[in-house]
């Protein structure tokens, strides 16, 4: 991806080498959850603590994380060391969103709407925002709470080695995939599909939710599309690229990996050949009407 000496977003937030907790897990969208955190806005209470301090254990993170601070209080700061290479992300996640910005503020006023930004927060470890607590091993997220993305560049590293899928442009997909939320808040959809899971049985939530990140990556696509037209931003081999990263991370791939066999109605996200699709679809046509997921009779 060209990106190198190009505008950079005044929207990103960097928090890393800070802490804070509130109660309650991420809203909205993420890229993934393998470890299936729930998607509500309020407490956990004390058996959510317990289930949580266990995923942690499993998951090998230090649970003395909830110990530090209370209530809606940051916890105490400790710096992380900074590297070179993760101050070269910040740059390149910045440029990103500023495509972004350029793309989707030309399609709303093209279409009588205006566009908000988002911001995009960086985060090392875990973070606070008006979702919930949220942490790296929850992969990157979008909160509509107080609407803006999460990212701990640490998952880029992980989505290289552990998913197989390396590449600036799968990192690019990344952030593309978290703004498509930010922009599904913004056209009301984000709101009606919360507002129709509220009353919907488990199975039927999730795939609503599937639904809901399907468009998310059809929506990367678009940018996709749009940037390189008004930016001339790819180069051979970037498109394989978010393939590959949207195929690494389908329910099934992930579901496979950790448990050996595939749950369907327990897909939140989608399959990999869905989200590949969905992708494609996004890129290819370059418009905003292909990107109806919840319409179409297959996904």
């Amino acid at each position: 991806m060209r990106w190198r000496g190009r505008r950079q977003s005044s929207n990103v937030e960097d928090r890393r080498g800070q802490g804070g907790f509130r109660a309650g897990f991420p809203g909205g969208g993420g890229l993934r959850i393998p470890m299936g955190g729930g998607r509500g806005g309020g407490g956990i209470g004390i058996v959510g603590i317990l289930i949580l301090l266990g995923l942690m254990l499993f998951l090998g993170i230090d649970p003395s994380v909830l110990l530090q601070g209370s209530g809606e209080g940051p916890a105490p700061q400790t710096q992380a060391p900074r590297t070179a290479e993760d101050d070269d992300l910040k740059q390149f996640v910045s440029v990103v969103l500023a495509d972004t910005e350029d793309v989707w503020n030309k399609i709303f006023s093209d279409n009588g709407r205006s566009y908000r930004d988002p911001t995009l927060v960086l985060y090392s470890g875990r973070v606070s925002s008006a979702c919930g607590l949220g942490m790296a091993a929850m992969g990157p997220f979008y909160c509509p709470g107080d609407q803006k993305v999460y990212l701990d560049l640490s998952f880029f590293r992980e989505l290289k080695q552990r998913f197989g899928a390396p590449g600036d442009f799968a990192q690019a997909y990344v952030v593309a995939h978290e703004v498509g939320h930010h922009v599904q808040k913004q056209l009301g959809i984000a709101d009606q599909v919360a507002a129709a899971q509220r009353g919907a049985s488990k199975s039927q939530s999730n795939a609503l939710q599937v639904r809901m990140e399907l468009q998310a990556d059809c929506f990367a696509g678009i940018w996709a599309n749009r940037a390189d037209r008004m930016s001339d931003i790819l180069q051979p081999g970037d498109i394989d690229e978010a393939l590959q990263a949207a195929s690494a991370i389908g329910d099934d791939r992930l579901q496979r990996q950790s448990q050996g066999y595939v749950v369907p109605d327990s897909f939140t996200h989608g399959s990999s050949a869905m989200r590949v699709r969905w992708f494609k679809r996004g890129y290819e046509s370059g418009r905003f009407s292909d990107c109806d997921t919840f319409q179409a009779k297959q996904l």
